[in-house]
């Protein structure tokens, strides 16, 4: 059983870099612990959160805006186990997507836990025991990661859970407490607060989203507490949680020390996720991960400290996104080859799926401030677009950040309707190194949501937006 690469791992990553790898010629092999491929992303995050969240954002339309485009109706009402099972036929549509594309590019998959014997062999263990040993000439790491454990906060799984319990409830939580505000505490917590939950959110930073633009988090605060009637405790540490029947209490203390309890009868625990690593036998080929956050050291090729070892995605540096892994995948197997790839990883989008959504892309106001780097900044709201005011989605604006003697684009920051998709606009212009002018005398078609990137970049350019 060799191979030229074998991926321990079937995420983003690992799945993308498998078919890179076997388009380009190679002999490659995949080895998932699972019973479907995917990873986290298709199976417990990225794809069934979605698709929660679409279902979810139907029923909050249905039961608070249709009325006002006309459409009258009476007696709506959750069905969340159908709701759920949707959500699984998306999962089933998605991993039986990559299963098609492992056959078509002619790939072997394994399943069962991949460890290290040596540098150029893994044991593939199933779980009826059995073992069988695969030798690989490179091979590439791309595990993922798990959510974030806190020692002193318990999860029982059934009213203290995870992001992973949390896709598959069978019912409408009555006080759904969220401690977490980042982008998977708040993209589950408004899914919940649009089929009728309350949520508190308990966010140990100031506040929500803390690592985007500060402008951004500010907005969305305002509006999922406007929209959705969400609460939040910001500047609170979570100090414990207990579980009395059917009722959970969450213990934290307030900004000055003052003892504060939230009670509820379901806690989401979205703090975070930690690389995984674990059977691996990373120390039987000598490689060690970092204490904090469990990660493995690579070099600028992802080539672990061990030649011909790679890691990509969660396990390594950076940030925990999908897109990421899918990139660094494609590198590594681009770099086997001999090739020249590249990553910018200032150029690699960050998305919060709420509504309205949030994208962000670059430098943000407070990262140029800590350089002393010069800049101009222009904005423009959704209030003054025509194409939200006609769909109704006027929360949230658009934010361009410029060099302010060169006019580059050094960041684009947005909260609004289907900033997700339109995010990619500034990173083309941003590979391309456009100046905010650049993007200004693009002619966008009208009326569209991107008309908004256009303004903001016209209101950087010499603070003349047309519509503002």
């Amino acid at each position: 059983m060799q191979y030229d690469v074998i991926v321990i791992g079937s995420g983003p990553g690992g799945y993308v870099a498998a078919i890179r790898c076997a388009q380009l010629g190679l002999k490659t092999a995949v080895i998932e612990k699972y019973n479907t491929f995917g990873g986290t992303c298709l199976n417990v995050g990225c794809i069934p959160s979605k698709a929660l969240l679409d279902s979810s954002e139907h029923f909050h339309n249905a039961s608070k805006h249709f009325e006002e485009h006309g459409i009258s109706l009476s007696n709506l009402k959750v069905d969340i186990k159908k709701m759920i099972s949707r959500k699984n036929e998306v999962i089933s549509q998605n991993t039986a997507g990559i299963s098609f594309l492992f056959k078509k590019n002619k790939i072997d998959s394994f399943q069962g836990v991949g460890s290290f014997i040596d540098k150029n062999t893994v044991k593939v263990t199933a779980e009826d025991g059995k073992a069988q040993e695969l030798k690989g000439k490179n091979i590439i790491i791309a595990t993922g990661s798990k959510p974030t454990a806190l020692p002193f906060l318990p999860v029982d799984k059934k009213r203290i859970i995870t992001s992973t319990e949390a896709l598959n409830l069978s019912e409408v939580p009555k006080h759904l407490i969220v401690i977490g505000g980042g982008v998977i505490g708040l993209e589950l917590g408004s899914v919940y607060a649009r089929l009728g939950a309350k949520v508190t959110v308990v966010e140990y930073a100031k506040s929500i989203i803390s690592t985007m633009d500060a402008g951004l988090g500010k907005e969305l605060q305002r509006v999922l507490k406007k929209n959705l009637s969400m609460e939040f405790l910001l500047s609170h540490k979570v100090t414990g949680a207990n579980v009395k029947g059917k009722k959970v209490t969450v213990e934290a203390e307030d900004s000055k020390g003052n003892p504060v309890t939230v009670e509820g009868d379901y806690c989401i625990v979205a703090v975070g996720r930690t690389a995984y690593t674990t059977d691996l036998g990373l120390e039987n080929i000598g490689i060690k991960t970092e204490e904090r956050g469990n990660k493995i050291p690579v070099n600028e090729h992802m080539e672990t400290t061990v030649p011909g070892i790679y890691a990509i995605g969660d396990v390594v540096k950076g940030a925990m996104l999908a897109h990421k892994a899918e990139d660094e995948g494609v590198y590594v197997a681009e770099h086997i080859l001999g090739q020249k790839p590249h990553i910018d990883y200032n150029l690699i989008p960050g998305v919060v799926y709420t509504w309205p959504e949030v994208a962000s892309v670059g430098k943000t106001e407070d990262q140029l401030k800590e350089e002393g780097k010069k800049y101009k900044a222009g904005s423009f709201s959704f209030k003054a677009s025509g194409r939200a005011k006609a769909s109704g989605d006027t929360d949230g604006f658009v934010k361009v950040l410029a060099d302010a003697q060169t006019d580059e684009v050094l960041g684009v920051h947005m909260i609004g309707p289907r900033a997700a998709d339109m995010i990619s606009e500034a990173v083309v212009a941003m590979e391309y190194r456009a100046s905010a002018e650049d993007i200004s005398r693009i002619c966008h078609a009208h009326p569209t949501f991107t008309e908004a990137i256009k303004e903001a970049a016209l209101a950087a350019t010499a603070n003349r937006a047309i519509h503002a």
